[in-house]
């Protein structure tokens, strides 16, 4: 049932009078009749009186909610259930000010194994399931997930590449030469060895990791008694790696889907961080930020992020049967009721107090305390300008690495590349590189853009050093091109990469932005964040880059090029530098000229005239 405004002046005392003592959500209306703040209630009598009642007594932030109140409205519930599912939907309409706010985020990733090939390929995977195959996860993040992957290409050596680079190898790729693939591409693996291979990956993903130990052990030992000792020794270091990323993920040798969730608020900032736990293997956490926290605590804000993470949030995003938590939750009955209804089984909201759980929640508690104490002391347009990017890009999440090259060269000469790296606190100077430019055609930029891509990210992958988020190319689509060839030779798929063009007139503000997959370029607006961040990015790389690139070509040409001629040592250079009034003389005279300087024979003469005529 709902009840209409009525005309200002809004009398409230008639309209408290009014309410029933049934469920129901209620809706505070500011000027312009704009949703400020919406509300469920078991009682809306109760509830909504206790607002007015005695305004002295409330809440900082709740005082200035009531002040800015012009009217109320309701909507009457059969049960607290419908009051919660409808204040959740209205929330995620209306984004109201005053309430606390889970940002917008998308559906977690997985990870995807398409099990009816010949030779599956294990797969980053985000969005709806429909593909045949198996699908593991859900993980916290992009990072845990790609963490998770390259463990198994390590451990079982298993495709990653794309169907497309798999059918179309004449000869294996740089993941088999680093010992990360079997390369079935070109034969050199067969079906059932393979077979073999994803089996003990999946068993690896299911959480039976100590089956695989146990096989694996058995294979070596048969190696061993057949005297094929260096497949006996790859079995061993197969076995060592295994443990060693038990140790890594392994929480308990329990079993069970749990979700960790601890809330903390501090000067007005709030964190919520979200531990997922699967068959006893912690597959990674992440950090959430509500928006509107000050003035709430750590229960306030648990209550308002629960239903918003699991009733708003995206439709594949999964319900552990027992959610752990680090404050009381208001209305926790209905909400149980709601997610049990949602999961198809029961559903548990409690604070552990003793055993392996509370284990769980204090590591939750310490990294929401590590994650607030580190957001706090950064949080300033860093930030602001990393989620700015994060919406004009339309990115998963907002990015927290950001590599960008460029290419300085004098007309070809002395060609360098450089990357720079940012954070979400700034520039990460330890992680800047330079890359002299070497057996590339004199002013081909693409070229020099593509070995500067393919010696950063294979010695990035060798390395298992971090990838970026994004990654920023100075250039236009031809720059664009060359990084998605090496993006795709790499087998690198995480990474979203963006071309960076000046405009026609090459004035600050006028940059396009060039996306894989789109016909169009993004142009955003001269004073948008987004775009102040890229160009202080681009500017940083551009300034490295013509750095080097002084530096190298200063010290080429402090080698004259005299001395580079053989023949030519220290005196007669100076003969002849002082004969002709400097280089440039020597480089315009002609070979009798050259022959009449003492010391200089015709034959010396004509070599030297050859060299600067063949540009030596």
């Amino acid at each position: 049932m709902n009840q209409p405004a009525r005309s200002a002046p809004f009398d409230f005392e008639d309209f408290l009078a009014t309410l029933p003592h049934k469920p129901g959500v209620y809706r505070m209306l500011g000027a312009d009749d704009e949703v400020i703040y919406v509300g469920k209630a078991k009682s809306l009598r109760n509830r909504v009186t206790s607002y007015f009642r005695s305004v002295d007594g409330l809440p900082v932030k709740t005082r200035a909610l009531v002040a800015a109140v012009q009217r109320l409205e309701i909507t009457v519930t059969h049960t607290e259930t419908e009051a919660l599912l409808l204040e959740n939907s209205l929330i995620k309409e209306h984004l109201p000010r005053f309430n606390i706010l889970l940002r917008d985020d998308k559906s977690y990733p997985y990870i995807f194994v398409a099990t009816g090939q010949p030779f599956p390929r294990l797969a980053f995977h985000r969005g709806a399931r429909r593909n045949k195959g198996r699908y593991f996860g859900p993980y916290a993040s992009a990072s845990a997930t790609r963490d998770t992957l390259n463990q198994l290409q390590k451990l079982f050596q298993v495709r990653q590449c794309e169907e497309s680079f798999f059918r179309n190898r004449s000869r294996p790729c740089l993941q088999h030469q680093i010992g990360r693939c079997t390369a079935p591409c070109v034969g050199l693996v067969d079906e059932r060895e393979y077979g073999e291979d994803i089996r003990h990956a999946i068993m690896f993903l299911e959480g039976r990791s100590e089956l695989v130990v146990e096989e694996l052990v058995s294979r070596m030992k048969q190696a061993a008694g057949a005297l094929r000792y260096e497949i006996a020794a790859r079995y061993r270091d197969q076995i060592a790696n295994v443990r060693r990323v038990q140790e890594r993920q392994y929480v308990s040798s329990g079993r069970g889907n749990i979700d960790v969730i601890a809330a903390m608020v501090r000067d007005g900032l709030g964190v919520v961080q979200v531990f997922m736990i699967r068959d006893g293997q912690n597959l990674g956490n992440k950090s959430y930020y509500p928006r509107h926290t000050a003035g709430a605590d750590d229960a306030q804000v648990l209550s308002a992020f629960l239903p918003q993470f699991y009733l708003s949030g995206p439709s594949d995003r999964t319900i552990a049967a027992d959610i752990l938590v680090n404050a009381p939750i208001s209305g926790v009955d209905a909400l149980t009721q709601v997610l049990g209804e949602r999961a198809g089984r029961k559903v548990t909201i409690q604070i552990p107090l003793r055993g392996e759980r509370v284990r769980w929640l204090e590591m939750a508690c310490n990294n929401a305390q590590l994650a607030l104490t580190q957001q706090l002391g950064a949080r300033s347009s860093a930030r602001q300008r990393m989620e700015s990017l994060c919406e004009a890009l339309q990115l998963d999440e907002t990015p927290s690495r950001i590599e960008c090259f460029d290419i300085s060269h004098t007309v070809g000469e002395a060609t360098v590349a450089s990357c720079v790296v940012f954070g979400e606190e700034g520039a990460i100077k330890s992680d800047y590189r330079r890359f002299n430019i070497r057996n590339v055609a004199a002013g081909d930029d693409y070229g020099a853009m593509r070995q500067a891509l393919e010696r950063r990210y294979t010695r990035v992958k060798r390395e298992e050093a971090a990838l970026p988020d994004v990654l920023l190319i100075d250039g236009g689509k031809g720059q664009l091109t060359q990084a998605e060839q090496v993006m795709t030779e790499l087998q690198i798929e995480s990474v979203t990469l963006v071309a960076v063009a000046k405009g026609p007139t090459r004035k600050a503000g006028l940059e396009n932005l060039f996306v894989p997959g789109r016909a169009h370029p993004i142009r955003l607006q001269p004073d948008a964040m987004a775009l102040l961040l890229i160009q202080s990015i681009r500017d940083e790389a551009h300034r490295f880059a013509i750095t080097g690139h002084r530096t190298r070509r200063n010290q080429a040409r402090r080698v004259s090029t005299l001395e580079q001629i053989p023949g030519v040592g220290e005196k007669r250079r100076q003969r002849l530098i002082s004969e002709f009034g400097g280089l440039q003389g020597v480089a315009r005279a002609g070979v009798e000229d050259l022959a009449r300087v003492k010391g200089v024979s015709r034959t010396l003469a004509q070599l030297i005239y050859d060299s600067f005529r063949n540009g030596a």
